[in-house]
């Protein structure tokens, strides 16, 4: 059991102004190098030379910028853009897939699960992978040796670590990896391998890639992170999300049935810094998601900024943004890297958002936050056995990109009367007292929900004007705990419960978003924002709703912002903020200054993901996944959509 007063008291220390001396005790564990490094970098300022031309690598490098320096597409000329190829990627699951571009090939994932090249400037086809099976639906990663004779794509295939020949398609013989080969003893082995759409990343020649959580289960198998080397497949290090007995963060979790909690699962992405040799690894929250009475305690390293030493996996510094996380607020996105000027002072940064609604700034050195973080008292849960924490880190800047309360006065006057009426006993029957309402038997507000805030995909950095720009979406949910349906049922639930006791109910709680008979979420509009920070003095340069719905534009309501919109920006050097979304299938391209449209392009279908930006042959394109209706937007009355495909645009051929 973890004495609970040594980590408030923990926290608060950290919050009180001597973060600097406590990181370097968490980092006692490492290795003396690792330690002497650390040290180092302590003082150093960080060169950032990464490579914004190239996109090799998921969200454009290892960096995870979503920036290219890219200039040929620029402010004046970018309303002559057009499609220069289409590659139809067949039927299937729609496209949500980021193509990386590598030694003159783009590599894209076909609606058949398998991986497909293409030559970057036509989308001709060059081959498709002899992979079968499901696919990391997001991104791959790409490593060559320094020679350059070796070529290799790297991806969960099927819950395996497979290396797939760059040149051929085929796979690499001999390499191929069960995670859950790793897994602690006494852990829950799931009954098939495990599969995560989080293509993890490479530094030099180690893969770095988190399990999935397993079980979506009181008792799964924790989400360890695990590196691999990329030519044989051998374990070289592994982290422990949830730390085994003795290990630091241990006492923030009870003792007993200690492997067989999980969750606490970086099934989203993640960041590089090769030049520290530090990636930053954000997690999501502990088994189960909403009711936590069997495992009291705060739960690290549950809902934190990881910074672990890349080589070795050692603990360099961490911070929890959720303490005994009750409401899925993981935290969903790649940090962003970037140095700020702060008071005359640069600090190299890293910035993290989150489902809540809230930016993380740190010294992504030592982890000390660069504005102050509160820990404020929250709701008390009045569910038996529940160990809600008293108080949650609160951000004092910079400002929520997102709603955080929901309440009579926002219900959407676009919906029905009668949805209207039920949301208002819905509302007046529920807890509902702000952002940190734990999850009870009568029902639960959240706001901005588990689906909402932001996502996978939905930030990007500009670190040469140290712009920060966040895709927000806005969806309150409903929290109800639930009993089992009889006394069987509870036993047998009781039974696989880890830690449980006579305090402890295994409670369900279906999700519910809140969706309307319209197809429309419940809060009013605009249901989802594009908003861009100036980094250095944390303030809000300018805040659009992003997107239409099609259905209301066509009625002449207008100014809403797409309905739980997963495309994720991109931004130029150029001065452009390349975004799209799928509720009015349109593609822009803003004024990253103040957020105008510049250029839009309708498409036949939604848009998710992150577009790719790229040079070949002295000719700038932009790649974007169409297909599908989108997330959230199956009731919202929207045309049959057209095929799945890549889209590639470029300035008219000759121009330059």
């Amino acid at each position: 059991m973890r004495n609970s007063s040594r980590a408030v008291s923990y926290r608060r220390k950290v919050l009180g102004g001597v973060a600097r001396s406590l990181v370097l005790i968490s980092a006692l564990p490492l290795a003396a190098t690792a330690v002497s490094a650390q040290a180092q970098s302590q003082t150093a300022l960080p060169k950032g030379n990464f490579d914004y031309a190239g996109w090799d690598a998921y969200l454009g490098g290892s960096d995870s910028s979503q920036y290219s320096s890219l200039t040929q597409i620029n402010k004046d000329n970018v309303n002559q853009l057009q499609v220069a190829w289409t590659y139809e990627a067949g039927d299937g699951q729609p496209p949500q897939f980021n193509p990386i571009v590598a030694n003159g090939m783009m590599y894209v994932l076909a609606a058949d699960g398998k991986i497909a090249a293409l030559d970057p400037t036509s989308g001709k086809e060059i081959w498709k992978s002899e992979t079968t099976g499901r696919f990391s639906a997001r991104g791959i990663n790409y490593w060559q040796s320094k020679d350059g004779s070796e070529r290799r794509l790297i991806a969960l295939n099927d819950g395996l670590l497979r290396a797939i020949d760059a040149r051929t398609g085929k796979y690499v013989p001999n390499f191929s990896v069960d995670l859950r080969q790793a897994l602690p003893e006494g852990s829950v082995v799931p009954g098939r391998p495990l599969m995560t759409n989080n293509p993890g990343r490479i530094f030099e020649d180690t893969i770095i890639i988190s399990l999935p959580a397993g079980a979506y289960d009181y008792a799964s198998s924790p989400a360890d992170i695990q590196a691999y080397d990329v030519r044989t497949g051998a374990l070289k290090w592994k982290f422990n999300v949830v730390p085994r007995v003795g290990e630091f963060g241990s006492d923030t979790w009870p003792e007993k049935d200690r492997e067989k909690f999980g969750g606490v699962h970086n099934w989203s992405e993640s960041t590089l810094d090769p030049e520290l040799g530090i990636i930053y690894i954000p997690t999501g929250t502990a088994r189960y998601d909403f009711y936590g009475g069997n495992r009291p305690g705060d739960n690290l390293f549950g809902n934190s900024v990881l910074a672990l030493d890349a080589r070795t996996g050692k603990r360099v510094w961490h911070y929890q943004t959720v303490h005994h996380d009750l409401w899925d607020f993981d935290l969903p996105n790649a940090p962003k890297l970037m140095t700020i000027t702060k008071d005359g002072k640069k600090i190299p940064v890293v910035v993290v958002a989150s489902k809540h609604g809230f930016i993380f700034v740190f010294d992504r050195r030592t982890g000390e936050p660069v504005w102050p973080i509160e820990e404020r008292p929250v709701p008390a849960s009045d569910v038996p056995g529940e160990h809600a924490s008293p108080t949650q880190p609160f951000p004092t800047w910079p400002q929520p990109f997102a709603r955080q309360s929901f309440t009579e006065a926002d219900i959407n006057p676009l919906l029905p009367e009668a949805d209207q009426a039920n949301l208002r006993k819905l509302l007046s029957e529920s807890r509902n007292e702000g952002l940190f309402t734990p999850p009870s038997t009568r029902g639960t507000v959240s706001m901005p929900g588990h689906n909402g805030g932001t996502n996978w995909g939905n930030t990007a950095g500009d670190p040469v004007n140290q712009r920060f720009f966040v895709v927000s979406r806005e969806i309150p949910v409903l929290i109800k705990l639930n009993d089992l349906p009889n006394a069987e049922a509870v036993a047998r639930a009781k039974e696989k419960m880890p830690n449980g006791g006579p305090d402890n109910y295994p409670y369900t709680s279906p999700v519910n978003f809140l969706l309307q008979s319209n197809g429309m979420v419940a809060i009013k509009p605009p249901f989802s924002f594009l908003t861009a920070y100036d980094m250095n003095t944390g303030n809000i340069m300018w805040r659009v709703p992003n997107g239409e719905v099609t259905p209301l534009e066509e009625k002449g309501v207008e100014g809403v912002g797409a309905q739980a919109p997963r495309g994720g920006p991109v931004a130029t050097a150029s001065g452009l903020l390349f975004v799209g979304t799928a509720t009015d299938r349109t593609f822009r391209a803003r004024d990253a200054a103040t957020g105008n449209i510049l250029w839009e392009y309708k498409l036949d279908a939604a848009t998710e993901g992150v577009p790719a930006v790229y040079e070949v042959g002295g000719r700038q394109y932009v790649t974007i996944p169409v297909g599908g209706v989108g997330h959230f937007a199956n009731g919202l009355g929207l045309s049959e959509p057209g095929s799945n495909k890549y889209v590639t645009f470029a300035l008219p051929a000759g121009q330059r």
